[in-house]
C-alpha cells in the first residue's frame, strides 16, 4: 500500500480557483503539510484529454434493457429506485472491495459504487429510466486529487459520457440524485420505491414517503425475476463452472504444499485462479480437512491437511460479470478412498445421481430435494445408524430422522447470488414447478461429528458433501460443472493424473 492516502488540501481556498466543494475545506496532505499555490495550480492544468469515444456497449446491455421493461410492466406508475450500493470501511481509511448489489447489475450491467438506477413513470405505464453515476473526478476545483476516492488515487472511472454509450441509458451526476428524488417525491401522486440495504443516505432522503412492505414488495419481484436465466446468464454460468474446475485441478496440483501448511494453501491456491479467470471467489471457500468437513460452513481454514483423512473442498469463480459457481467435491488427501470414507462418500454420490435425476421441467423445486434424502435415509438405516425394527424409510423422512447427520437442504437457485432468487415468492421458487432456464445446485451431504455417540467410532469426524451446478434444459438437464469427477474411482483416477 502506499505511503499516506489522506487527501491534501490547501488553506486558501480562494487560492485553487473556482468554487472548493464542502468535503474538502480544511484538509491537508498528511505527511506533506500545507499545500502551495504554485502545486495547486501546477495540478489543474498539463492534463491530456482521456475521453474515449464510439464504445461499444456491453454484452448484457440488450438483457438488462429487458429485464427493465419486465420491471416497468410490473409496476406502472411508481417511481423506482435500485442502489448499487456504497463502500463499506474496513480499518481506518480502507475500504472493503465493492461489489454492487445483484439487483442493480442485474438491470443495469454496471458494477460502479454509489450509483443509482431511478425509473421515472411516464403516466400510466411505462417508465424512462436513468442512471444516477459518479462523473469524472473535476480536475479545476482539486476533487482529483485533494478527495481520497478521487482518480489519482483509485484509478480513472468512465465518463457519464461514456457510460451512456455502454450501457445504452442515460447518466446523470449521482450527487444529485437524493435531492432531486426528494423533490419529486414530494408528489402525492406518484409513489416511490426503493430496494432497502444498500444506500442509508438515499433510504434517508425519501424516509417520509416509503412504505416498508411495498418495498419488500419490490425486492421480492427483482428477487423473482432472475430465476429464469437468458441465454447470456447461462454463458457466464458456463464460463464460472469452467473456471471453477481449473481451481479444483489447481488444488489438486498443490495438495502436497497443503500437507506441509494448511488449509489455507487451498484456500489462497483456488483464489488466485478465481482472481485470474474471474472477479474473485463467489462465497467464502470451504476448505475443510479431516474433521472440519463435518461443519457445514468452515471458513477459518486454519487447520492440517494430513494424508488419510478427506478434504471437502466447497469453492465457485464469480466471473467479471458477477455469475458466480457453486461446486463442492469431497477428496480424499493422499488420493485413495479407504473403505468406510468410500462407502460413505458412494453413498452420497448416489443420492446426488437421484436428486439430478429429479431435476427436468415441470418437476417440483422440492423433488431433487425428497429424491436424494430418500436414498441418504436408505443408507442410514441399511448402516444400522437408525433402528430398521422401529421405523422404515417413510417414517424415517416423515420425521426428519435422517437429518441428524444430512443437516441441509439439498440445492439452492444459482446466479449473481451464491444463493440467488432468496427473496422471491414461495409460489414461484420453493413450491413452483422447474422451467427451462433456472439454474441449481445439488448438493447433498453426510457429516459425522466427533463428538456424535450414536454413531460408531470409526464414522466420527468424516464429512462429505458433492455438490454441482445444474442447468434445467427443455427436455431433462445438464450439469454445469461435469468438467469435474464425481464417482469415487473417477476421482481417484483424475488425482492420480494430477500427481
Amino acid at each position: 500500500m502506499t505511503e499516506d492516502r489522506t487527501p491534501a488540501m490547501a488553506e486558501n481556498p480562494e487560492a485553487e480557483g473556482g468554487e472548493e466543494p464542502q468535503q474538502f475545506k480544511g484538509r491537508k496532505n498528511g505527511l506533506y503539510g500545507e499545500i502551495s499555490d504554485e502545486l495547486s495550480a501546477s495540478m489543474k492544468s498539463g492534463w491530456a484529454d482521456t475521453e474515449l469515444h464510439g464504445l461499444t456497449p456491453v454484452a448484457q446491455a440488450p438483457y438488462a434493457a429487458a429485464r427493465r421493461a419486465a420491471l416497468s410492466a410490473a409496476h406502472p406508475g411508481v417511481r423506482l429506485v435500485v442502489p448499487a450500493g456504497n463502500l463499506r470501511v474496513r480499518s481506518n481509511d480502507t475500504d472493503y472491495n465493492f461489489r454492487a448489489s445483484s439487483e442493480y447489475v442485474h438491470l443495469t450491467g454496471d458494477q460502479t459504487e454509489d450509483a443509482v438506477l431511478v425509473g421515472e413513470p411516464t403516466g400510466d405505464t411505462g417508465h424512462e429510466f436513468t442512471l444516477y453515476l459518479r462523473p469524472r473526478s473535476d480536475r479545476e476545483n482539486g476533487e482529483f486529487w485533494l478527495d481520497g476516492h478521487g482518480e489519482l488515487w483509485v484509478g480513472r472511472r468512465h465518463s457519464l459520457t461514456e457510460q451512456e454509450q455502454l450501457l445504452g441509458l442515460p447518466a446523470r451526476d449521482v450527487r444529485k440524485a437524493a435531492e432531486e428524488l426528494a423533490e419529486r417525491a414530494k408528489d402525492p401522486a406518484v409513489p416511490t420505491r426503493i430496494v432497502r440495504g444498500y444506500d442509508a443516505g438515499l433510504e434517508a432522503a425519501l424516509a417520509d414517503v416509503l412504505d416498508a412492505d411495498e418495498d419488500a414488495g419490490l425486492k421480492e419481484f427483482l428477487s423473482g425475476l432472475r430465476l429464469v436465466k437468458d441465454e447470456w446468464e447461462i454463458g457466464e454460468l458456463r464460463a464460472a463452472c469452467d473456471a471453477t474446475v481449473n481451481g479444483f485441478t489447481d488444488v489438486v496440483r498443490e495438495l502436497g504444499q497443503a500437507v506441509a501448511t494448511s488449509e489455507r494453501w487451498i484456500e489462497g491456491t483456488f483464489w488466485r485462479r478465481a482472481r485470474v479467470e474471474g472477479n474473485d471467489v463467489g462465497y467464502g471457500t470451504i476448505a475443510a480437512a479431516g474433521p472440519h468437513a463435518t461443519t457445514l460452513h468452515w471458513v477459518r481454514n486454519d487447520g492440517d491437511v494430513r494424508p488419510g483423512e478427506l478434504l471437502l473442498l466447497d469453492a465457485g469463480v464469480e466471473t467479471h460479470t458477477l455469475y458466480t459457481a457453486d461446486v463442492t467435491r469431497t477428496l480424499p488427501i493422499d488420493g485413495t478412498f479407504t473403505e468406510l470414507q468410500r462407502k460413505i462418500y458412494d453413498a452420497v454420490h448416489d443420492a446426488q445421481e437421484a436428486g439430478i435425476a429429479a431435476v427436468k421441467p415441470g418437476a417440483r423445486f422440492r423433488d431433487f430435494h425428497e429424491a436424494s434424502q430418500r436414498v441418504l435415509a436408505e443408507r442410514l438405516l441399511a448402516w444400522g445408524l437408525l433402528d430398521a425394527s422401529a421405523y422404515d424409510v417413510e417414517k424415517v423422512l416423515e420425521l426428519g430422522l435422517q437429518r441428524r447427520w444430512t443437516l441441509h437442504g439439498t440445492g439452492h437457485m444459482l446466479g449473481l447470488d451464491v444463493h440467488d432468487c432468496a427473496h422471491s415468492r414461495r409460489e414461484e421458487h420453493v413450491d413452483a414447478l422447474l422451467v427451462p432456464g433456472m439454474v441449481l445446485t445439488v448438493e447433498p451431504g453426510l457429516y459425522f461429528q466427533q463428538d456424535d455417540l450414536t454413531v460408531p467410532e470409526e464414522y466420527r469426524g468424516i464429512g462429505v458433501r458433492i455438490e454441482d451446478d445444474i442447468l434445467v434444459t427443455a427436455d431433462g438437464n445438464e450439469n454445469l460443472s461435469a468438467g469435474l469427477p464425481r464417482r469415487s474411482e473417477d476421482v481417484e483416477a483424475w488425482m492420480a493424473s494430477l500427481a
